[in-house]
Order: C-alpha cells, then structure tokens, then sequence
C-alpha cells in the first residue's frame, strides 16, 4: 500500500515520541532546530539539509557537539547488539534506491555498531578483512515500519518475511531486513555530519521532503523478526516529524 506524506508524518511523530526537541524554524528547504540540553551533544541536532552539489546530493546534519566520537557499549555477540545512527527519513518511495515499491518510510542512515558487520562489500579499515568493521561509521538505505513488538508504538528496520523473495538494491547486503549497504563516501567533521550520495546511484526525483534523527537501535536477543527495533530517539530536527526539509 503506498505511504503517504501524512502517513509518514502522523505514523513518526506516534512511533518516536520521548525525543527531546521543539519548535523550528525553516528556512530555504532545511531545517534548523534549537539546542536541547537533555541530549548528548553528540547527537543533539542544530541543522539539517539535502543539497545536491555537482554529480551528488549532500546530506547533512549538524549537531551541538562533536561527531562521531562516541559508539555502543560493545556487547559480545549479534543478540541485543547496539547501533547508533544519524538517520534522515524521506518522503521517497522504496523503489527509488531498488527495493520493492511502496514498502515503508525510505531512510538514509550513518551507523556504527562493534558487534557486527553489516557491509560485506567493503574493508573500511583496510586490514583485508571485509567482515569485521562494523565499528567503523557506514552508510546505509533503510524501510523503517512500525511494529508494536519492538515496544509499544516503536519503529523497526522492516524484515524481508521467511519464504517471499522482493525487489532488493544490488549491495542488499544478504540480511533479512529491508537494508542495503551501498558504501556512500561520508565525514564525520567537528559538529558536521554529511553523506554524499551520487546521483547516477538514484531513481528518483530531484525534489522530495526529509527530516533528521539521532537514534538508537537494537539486535533482538532472540535474533530473529523483528531483528533490528528502534529503541531510543536522541532528537529529531523538526521536532514532531513532519518532514519540513525540501531537497535542493
């Protein structure tokens, strides 16, 4: 069934309630956000925005404090693993980035989690092992749905279900969610977050809405459906979710 703008919004604001961040204000399609002194600066967000600059779109947030510094309590083993993550929800459909169309709310995220790697494409650390650097910062396009059994209300990166075989991104990364691993160019700059996405990557339109998010996500102990549930929201920029950014 396909989403719509307002489901989006209405299905965010129920699902992260807690973060602590208000009023806003935009300007020119991004979105500015006050300080909230409850939130780890690190993730506390200030600025938000989607620009495209040459032969890619630039996403970018902008946080209180300096990025990139802090990662999960390393857990020891894939059940009840932690994430962390900048993440920017969109309007896009899910088919934009080659997943089956109309499965959820498309999202680009910046993670990082010690217990596990997730992009078995790449050897971020260079050491020659492509399978043990999920404590180095990488991108990823996520399905976020919601599902009561991650938490009353709560989001979770959509399970591909046991037995059906979807449309999937060409680096779906061989997981049972609705993520890929495309190994997007990043930094993580003092208080600056960008990721830059090519655009020859992309099917999509030019022109589509955004938010920002700083969260936090879990590996079920039992590590199966639903596998990876969001289970903290540090701040979100617009501060109810109404994905007020436009891309440029």
């Amino acid at each position: 069934m396909k989403m719509s703008h307002l489901f989006i919004a209405t299905t965010l604001t129920t699902v992260l309630l807690g973060a602590d961040s208000y009023a806003h204000n935009k300007h020119q399609g991004h979105i500015k956000a006050p300080m909230s002194p409850s939130v780890d600066p690190e993730f506390d967000i200030v600025h938000a925005k989607v620009i495209t600059q040459g032969s890619h779109l630039i996403f970018q947030q902008a946080v209180a404090g300096k990025v990139g510094g802090k990662q999960p309590e390393k857990n020891g083993q894939l059940a009840g693993a932690g994430v962390y993550s900048y993440v920017w929800p969109t309007s896009l459909n899910s088919s934009a980035v080659g997943f089956e169309a109309d499965q959820g709310i498309l999202s680009l995220a910046l993670t990082i989690h010690p217990d596990f790697d997730d992009t078995p494409l790449y050897d971020e650390d260079g050491d020659g092992n492509k399978s043990n650097d999920g404590d180095k910062w990488h991108s990823h396009w996520v399905v976020l749905v919601p599902d009561d059994a991650c938490g009353k209300g709560a989001l979770k990166v959509k399970d591909i279900a046991q037995g059906t075989s979807p449309k999937l991104p060409i680096t779906w990364p061989k997981l049972p969610l609705f993520i890929d691993s495309p190994g997007f160019d990043f930094s993580l700059e003092k208080s600056e977050v960008l990721v830059r996405v090519p655009l020859s990557s992309l099917g999509f339109p030019e022109n589509f809405s955004f938010d920002g998010v700083t969260a936090g996500l879990k590996i079920n102990q039992q590590v199966h459906a639903p596998l990876l549930c969001v289970t903290n929201v540090f701040d979100i920029a617009s501060g109810d979710l109404s994905l007020p950014g436009k891309s440029q």
